[in-house]
């Protein structure tokens, strides 16, 4: 019979092993900063330099903390709770999209599929406590498939994306044409409902007046994501 030999520790990585699990501790201990965009200039700078197996570990690492220490986080679709298990653990509560926003309006965080057939998006311009404060994927290589919505404070990071909302009955081309002489550049996102979503280039404020006159009656935007 063959004996199986036990492991032989390695000094080295037991105590970086004791370091990570301690800075951990401290950090949940330590509670959540009070702003969304905080957060965010926090995670880039801890991002500086850092390799792409790095910087997928930091933000699963970042993310489990913010659901430790932060506000409860609902789902809503598929890809939300794969993109929300993804960076922030098991502990999302999925439901859907309509009860995601009264869970957030409660004081919840919700992470919602962009669904080409349900414009939730769009109840946000009549909500505006309630704004986008996080668009995952979030690397600029990707495209949002899903939004965290919060009633926190989030302003500019240097490197951000808004969303845009309009009832008008132009065609996508149309209105990203006219965005463009008012200086704004557009990349439409989705449309349903009769409202057009769409993605704008940097941190665009609600009044900024480079919207004024943009296409159509009922127009808005509702929120910004920073980008890693």
């Amino acid at each position: 019979m063959v004996l199986l030999e036990e492991a032989q520790p390695d000094e080295a990585l037991s105590a970086l092993d004791r370091a990570v699990a301690e800075a951990v501790r401290a950090r949940v201990a330590a509670g959540p900063r009070d702003r969304a965009d905080a957060s965010a200039l926090a995670l880039r700078d801890a991002l500086v330099d850092a390799k792409a197996a790095e910087a997928v570990a930091l933000k699963a690492v970042w993310g489990r903390i913010e659901a430790a220490t932060g506000p409860a986080l609902v789902t809503s679709g598929g890809l939300a709770q794969a993109l929300a298990t993804d960076r922030y653990g098991l502990g999302a509560r999925p439901m859907a999209a309509d009860e995601a926003l009264k869970a957030v309006e409660g004081g919840a965080r919700a992470l919602i599929d962009l669904s080409p057939d349900r414009p939730w998006w769009g109840r946000l311009l009549a909500k505006p406590e309630l704004r986008i404060v996080s668009a995952l994927p979030d690397d600029r290589r990707a495209r949002p498939q899903a939004f965290l919505v919060s009633r926190e404070v989030s302003g500019p990071t240097g490197d951000d994306r808004s969303f845009w909302v309009t009832d008008s009955g132009w065609s996508e081309a149309k209105i990203i044409e006219a965005l463009a002489e008012a200086g704004l550049i557009a990349d439409p996102l989705a449309a349903a409902g009769g409202l057009k979503l769409f993605m704008l280039a940097g941190y665009v404020q609600v009044e900024d007046g480079r919207l004024n006159g943009a296409p159509g009656r009922l127009t808005g935007v509702i929120g910004a994501a920073p980008l890693f």
